[in-house]
Parts: C-alpha cells; structure tokens; sequence
C-alpha cells in the first residue's frame, strides 16, 4: 500500500511521514532524552535538581544547559507558582473553563498538547488532539520545528473528521495562543480553555498520553529516523484507539467509548 493511501486511511498528513529530525550534537540528545524520562517519573523536578540527578550519572553539566535542553523539548517542573511570564503581546489568553465541569459525553471536550520524541539521531516534535470523555487520539501530527503549523494541521484534521467540540483545552504555549490557531476554533464556535501557568494538571489527560505513548511504544522502539517514528506512531495509534483496553474506561477500548457512548 502506498504511503498517500495509508496516510488517507489514517487521516494524518502525508508531510509527516517526510519530516527529518531536528539535529543537535550526541551528548546534546543524550541529556535530552534522559530529560524526558526522568521528567516522566518526576515531573517536580526543575532545572536545579535535574542537573544534580543528571550530574550523580556521570555528566558534568552545568545548569544553563539544562535549562536551554528543557526549553528545547517544552519541560518544565510542575508545581504551583506566581504567574511571572508575560504572553506574547499579539497573542490572546483564555480562561480556563473545565474546573468542577463534569464531562458527559464525547465532543465535549478536547485538548491539544505537544510533546518531545526522541530519535537516535536527532528528534521530532509530536503534538495530538484528545476527546477527554472517551481518551481517544483524534488526530496527530510530527513536525522537526515548533511552529504552529502542524498543530493547525492536526486540529483542522479531527474537525474535519470527527465535527466540533464544546470546548478545547490547551495550554499557554505559543502554537496555541496564535492568531492562526485562535481562529480555527473560534470560526466553529468552539468555546477556548487554557490551563493557568505552572498547572500541568489542567490538561491531565493528555499528559497522561504522552506518558503512555512514551513507555509503551516510543523508548522501547529507539526510531532511527523521521519515517521509522511516523509508521511506528501511526501503528501504535491505531492500536491505542481500537484495541487497547482502557483501565479507566472499565477495559473498552477509546473508540468504543467514542462511537457508542
């Protein structure tokens, strides 16, 4: 089968599968994957006390790099704190909408979020669209940069596929807060929720698909390039959406959730 035609029964773009990774040098991609893991299984720890677990492996790294390599893949330490960053002066924020809101249904709501994927040489950047009543992946998207574009791709996608939500969750982060962006929900109607600065909880489920996605399928793969990673995402999605059962879904599947609910 083609690569168009897998990508058209999958609904994800064609330029995916074509993405080369962004390059940094191998110490750089070693400290970053180590990044990602440990940020993982402890995503309290900031930049202070990760140069000091990275450093008893072995690394002599100062902080200043670890603080320029968690910017590079978008980690940060999750904890309350005073909002001390200003947003992009062109770039509108909305409230958060979902505390104390029970979802009821699929299409209710959707998140989009942005995460880090390794490769052995270099690395690309994953971001997916989530209906939270059911945990399925609507749609999903890799790009070598972040610019927003992909993520525009990856929303216009589960819209086209899947109709509109009531409400889409994301975070402050640049690709989402742009005008680009905005637009596309704001022209379906679609009621914008963005979690507060520091508040990784407010978008839990997608947070908590990027853990899975990373534990079960991304480190135990170690993609060698762009391609291995798109059609070893793509499989493992299509997994995740129809066979794999779902502990807080009572052991259905997302999509039996999704389409029978």
């Amino acid at each position: 089968m083609s690569i168009s035609r897998q990508c058209e029964l999958l609904s994800v773009c064609r330029s995916s599968y074509y993405y080369e990774p962004a390059q940094e040098s191998e110490l750089n991609l070693e400290l970053m994957r180590l990044l990602d893991e440990i940020h993982l299984e402890r995503p309290f720890a900031g930049s202070r006390m990760l140069t000091g677990l990275i450093g008893r492996m072995g690394y002599e790294i100062n902080r200043k790099r670890i603080q320029r390599l968690m910017r590079l893949i978008g980690i940060e330490a999750h904890y309350p704190r005073k909002n001390t960053s200003k947003p992009h002066p062109d770039h509108q924020i909305f409230p958060y909408l979902l505390r104390g809101v029970e979802i009821t249904r699929p299409n209710h709501v959707w998140s989009c979020d942005i995460t880090y994927i390794p490769l052995r040489g270099g690395f690309l950047y994953l971001t997916a669209v989530i209906d939270w009543f059911s945990r399925a992946v609507l749609a999903w998207e890799l790009s070598s940069s972040l610019s927003g574009d992909f993520c525009c791709a990856s929303l216009k996608r589960a819209l086209g596929k899947y109709g509109a939500p009531t409400i889409f969750n994301t975070d402050q982060g640049a690709q989402f807060t742009a005008k680009s962006f905005l637009d596309i929900l704001l022209g379906q109607g679609i009621l914008v929720s963005m979690d507060g600065r520091g508040r990784a909880l407010d978008n839990v489920f997608i947070e908590r698909l990027w853990r899975t996605v990373k534990y079960e399928e991304v480190y135990i793969r170690d993609y060698g390039s762009g391609s291995d990673a798109f059609k070893n995402l793509m499989r493992y999605f299509k997994f995740y959406n129809t066979e794999r059962p779902h502990r807080s879904l009572d052991g259905a599947t997302p999509f039996e959730v999704y389409y029978l609910a």
